[in-house]
Order: C-alpha cells, then sequence, then structure tokens
C-alpha cells in the first residue's frame, strides 16, 4: 500500500466531489418538482425553477463538487481520482430512496456495496503521485512519443467518429456519440491534470502562468470539453439514460486510465499485484454501476419511456458493427396501452 499525503488529499477532495455532485442531483430535482406545481414544468419548456432557491442550492453543489474534483487531479493520479466518480451514483441512488421515496431493490443495494468495494480496492492499491516542479516538466511528458501517438490516435479516431459514422448512424447507434465524448475526455482530463498542478505550483509561489504551456493546455482543455459536452447532450438526447451512463463511464474512465498511464507513468514503480488489484477494483466498479442503472431501467415507470427498441446482435465488421445498432425502432402509444408491463414482455419473447 502507497498512500501518500498528495494521495490523502487527492481521494477526500474526489470523495467530497463525488458527495456534492451526487446530492446537487436530488435538491434540483426537488426543486423542479417544487417549481413544478405553481407553473409550466421544465420537461415541458417552463423556466418556474429559476426562482427556486432549492434548484439553486443544488446547481452550487454541484459546482462545487465540479470544482473539488478538478483540484483532487493536482494531488492525486489519474486511476484514483476517475473511478471515484461513480460515488456519485450511489449518493443519488440513495438519497433518492429515503428523501424521493424512489424505491432501491436489494439489487440496487448490491450495486451500491459493490461500487464502494471496488473503490476501496482502487484506493488502498493507487500508486502515489509523482512529484512535479514545473509545467515544462509536464510538457515533457505531453512530447514524449507514446502519448503522442495516443494523442494522433484519438484524433484520427474522433475525425472518423464525427465524419463518417455520425452522419450516417449516429442516431442509431449509442457507441458513436459516447465514443467521441470518451476519447476527448481523456485528453480533456490529462489537460486539467496538467493546469491544476500549474496552478498549485503557481499558489505555492512558482508562477507557473508566465510560460505559454499552462495557457496551451488551457486551449486544449476548454476545446476538448466543449466538444465532450457536445457530442454526450447529443448521446443522452438520443438515447436513454440508462443506457448511455454506464457505456460512456466505463469507457471514459478506461480511456482516462488509459491515457494517464501512458503520460504520467502512473504504474511505474508498482508490482504486478498492485497493478492487477487495481484493474481488479476497476471492473467491480463498473459492475457495481451497471447494475446500478439495470435497477434503475426496471424500477422506471416503462410509459415513461419514449423509445423502446431492440439491438441485434452487433456485426464482425466494424461500419455494420456501429452502425448496426437500434435503427430500426419499436414504438408504441403507451396512452392506448391498458398494461405495458405485458405489452413490453411480449416483444422482448418475441425476439427470443
Amino acid at each position: 500500500m502507497s498512500f501518500s499525503k498528495d494521495n490523502l488529499i487527492g481521494f477526500g477532495l474526489a470523495l467530497s466531489s463525488s458527495g456534492f455532485i451526487g446530492a446537487s442531483f436530488i435538491i434540483k430535482k426537488k426543486g423542479l418538482w417544487k417549481a413544478g406545481t405553481s407553473g409550466v414544468r421544465a420537461g415541458h419548456g417552463g423556466y418556474t425553477y429559476l426562482f427556486e432557491p432549492l434548484w439553486w442550492l443544488g446547481l452550487f453543489m454541484m459546482i462545487v463538487g465540479e470544482v473539488a474534483n478538478f483540484v483532487a487531479y493536482a494531488f492525486a493520479p489519474a486511476i484514483l481520482v476517475t473511478p471515484l466518480g461513480a460515488l456519485s451514483i450511489i449518493v443519488s441512488a440513495l438519497l433518492a430512496h429515503f428523501m424521493l421515496k424512489e424505491k432501491l431493490n436489494k439489487l440496487g443495494f448490491l450495486g451500491c456495496v459493490m461500487c464502494i468495494v471496488g473503490s476501496v480496492i482502487i484506493v488502498v492499491h493507487a500508486p502515489k503521485e509523482h512529484s512535479v516542479t514545473s509545467v515544462q516538466e509536464i510538457w515533457n511528458m505531453a512530447t514524449q512519443m507514446a502519448f503522442l501517438l495516443y494523442v494522433g490516435s484519438v484524433l484520427v479516431l474522433v475525425s472518423i467518429l464525427v465524419l463518417y459514422f455520425a452522419p450516417l448512424c449516429g442516431h442509431s447507434n449509442v457507441l458513436v456519440f459516447t465514443g467521441i465524448c470518451s476519447l476527448m475526455g481523456s485528453l480533456s482530463v490529462m489537460s486539467v491534470k496538467a493546469l491544476g498542478i500549474s496552478l498549485k505550483l503557481t499558489f505555492k509561489g512558482n508562477n507557473q502562468l508566465l510560460y505559454p504551456e499552462t495557457w496551451f493546455f488551457t486551449v486544449v482543455l476548454l476545446t476538448c470539453v466543449i466538444t465532450q459536452m457536445n457530442y454526450l447532450n447529443k448521446a443522452l438526447d438520443t438515447f436513454n439514460t440508462v443506457v448511455v451512463s454506464p457505456i460512456y463511464y466505463v469507457m471514459f474512465t478506461t480511456l482516462t486510465i488509459l491515457a494517464s498511464v501512458i503520460m504520467f507513468k502512473d504504474w511505474d514503480g508498482q508490482d504486478g499485484a498492485a497493478i492487477i488489484s487495481e484493474i481488479c477494483g476497476f471492473i467491480v466498479v463498473v459492475l457495481g454501476t451497471i447494475l446500478l442503472q439495470m435497477t434503475k431501467e426496471v424500477m422506471e415507470k416503462l410509459p415513461s419511456f419514449k423509445v423502446n427498441s431492440y439491438a441485434p446482435p452487433m456485426s464482425p465488421t466494424l461500419t455494420a458493427g456501429l452502425c448496426a445498432g437500434n435503427a430500426d425502432f419499436l414504438k408504441c402509444d403507451w396512452d392506448d396501452v391498458e398494461n405495458p408491463e405485458e405489452v413490453l414482455l411480449s416483444r422482448q419473447y418475441s425476439y427470443t
């Protein structure tokens, strides 16, 4: 176990970030409910929630959580900070169970336990944060051949997805938009970490704002975040959240860890057992997250599903695989159906 002071600070910030962000969703939702009783609901184009203090409190908590997450990357390696983001899902699920009376069944609680256990394994075996003395040192890491190859691969893949697959089948396969988000997200985290370390050194008296590398990382961060948020919004607007969330979490976290291992050499100096333990911990967190999302899907009211689709098996070829997806939507007017559960089950069994 190698748990330094910086790791402890980063862990505390990441943990508090998950708490604030997870709670913010519930508080904002209560604010939206309260605002909906006195005006047009947000889902129908209303803006009465802007006059609701609870909604603003939730927004403030989300901002605090994001700031804490940003600072956490300046103290701890991405392999420690990024997977802990799954804990915000636990906070939301538990608070929704007790505050919003949204039922969380035994599988949901099992998913929460798995996320906690996986996070503990990652924290215990996380590598120490490498000491960095200047932004120029980070620049040397970012310009090493291995990381440049990674960046080049990401840009090529994103270009192919944006220019070819997005117009062709972006609205029929969830992997296109989430793939763009995840690839750009891995670069945004590396830029966040570089910028965070620069600001930390600046606050300690070693001004890094004088170096052009600091501003370069800032421009890269803004570019990546704008692209990432644009395509994440497209994914959420096109597909069910219960589909997007686990896929995006797995892809984004995996690529971020890969980028951090290449750029910051997180695994250098660690033995094989520690690395395997971290990977196993991450897999447990992923399974717990998927289980929570599956539970959420089961517990949701069926009439609220606007799109219900069956996705055929993925083709072995890349183009066919990306474009197979769920292009042929099975639509149903739930308002005219007396028992939607029976309709959905009959559709499910018709494909087995």
